[in-house]
């Protein structure tokens, strides 16, 4: 997997942490460096370890599923990214209730609750092979935190007009990414 599509990884996997930073956004004023560090950090940092987590334990047993292992990470990546367009188009609101609480606690919970999906996503790297793990979970940290951040001082300028779009288009390329990595083994794409 090259820095392009691994670059498109990490925009995809960041696109929940930057809808609910939207809606962190939405319940200030005005941003300030503050809320926006906060976000970026605590977003950024799980969905840079979550991966590593998940690639270790798809390392761990990838030697067994080897026959299989493009089917799986398609699975995965397709199953993460059509939940993402299911919540896009759900009726409810998808701000959490306590939106406006940049608390440790509360932060620990968004952080996990966001960040589930680059676990698996890390499974499905260790299926994919070929990967730089390193590169991987530093992009994918880096992207997050920038557009945590980003979505918080957008959250506060434009309110909630961009949180559906965001989650169609990590939804899709998630999906894209595991349809490619299927048809590269597959070997209907080099």
């Amino acid at each position: 997997m090259g820095f392009g599509e691994l670059l498109f990884l990490a925009v995809g996997l960041s696109m929940d942490a930057f809808a609910v930073s939207l809606c962190k956004g939405l319940t200030l004023s005005r941003a300030d460096g503050t809320s926006m560090l906060t976000c970026g950090v605590w977003f950024g940092s799980f969905q840079a370890l979550m991966p590593l987590i998940g690639f270790w334990i798809g390392s761990s047993f990838a030697g067994a599923i080897e026959a299989v292992d493009h089917w799986v990470a398609f699975a995965l990546l397709g199953i993460i990214g059509v939940n993402m367009l299911t919540e896009a188009f759900s009726k409810e609101p998808s701000a959490p209730e306590n939106a406006g609480d940049f608390a440790p606690k509360t932060m620990l919970i968004l952080a996990v609750a966001t960040s589930i999906d680059a676990l698996a996503v890390g499974i499905s790297l260790a299926m994919a092979g070929s990967v730089r793990i390193r590169t991987a979970v530093v992009l994918i940290g880096a992207t997050t935190f920038v557009l945590s951040a980003v979505g918080v001082k957008i959250g506060s300028v434009f309110g909630d007009r961009f949180e559906k779009k965001a989650q169609i288009a990590g939804g899709l390329i998630l999906i894209l990414l595991g349809v490619k990595i299927l048809l590269e083994h597959l070997g209907v794409i080099a």
